[in-house]
């Protein structure tokens, strides 16, 4: 069975990979039957000929589930369709400001609307 993999290449601590389709059985750094691509995760960067990967998956061949989230994301020209994540991480007493600021809002504004209620009555 052919497999889409990652092939990883690099140095301790930075990682690069190569998309590539290989026999299953072979070990992850074994010869290749094709090569489709590299990718670079601490840069993000990536090139990948999609027609190709999309050609070995219809003959059969199975993708890593991280490989087939880079087919899916990938654009026309085999880049990657990367979107940085807008939040933010806080610490946890962050957090638990962040959370008291809303709940003494929510407590102001419950008291106004008793307060617009009360006269009406």
């Amino acid at each position: 069975m052919i497999k889409i993999r990652l092939k990883r290449l690099g140095y301790k601590k930075n990682p690069s990979y190569r998309i590539i389709a290989i026999d299953s059985r072979c070990k992850r750094e074994g010869a290749p039957i094709e090569e489709l691509g590299f990718y670079n995760p601490k840069t993000k960067e990536m090139k990948l000929n999609v027609e190709r990967a999309k050609v070995r998956l219809s003959q059969g061949a199975q993708a890593t589930e991280t490989v087939m989230y880079l087919i899916n994301n990938a654009n026309e020209d085999g880049t990657l369709n990367y979107k940085k994540s807008e939040k933010t991480k806080l610490s946890k007493k962050a957090l638990a400001k962040l959370e008291e600021e809303k709940a003494a809002q929510a407590a102001a504004a419950a008291q106004d609307a008793e307060a617009e209620a009360a006269p009406e009555a």
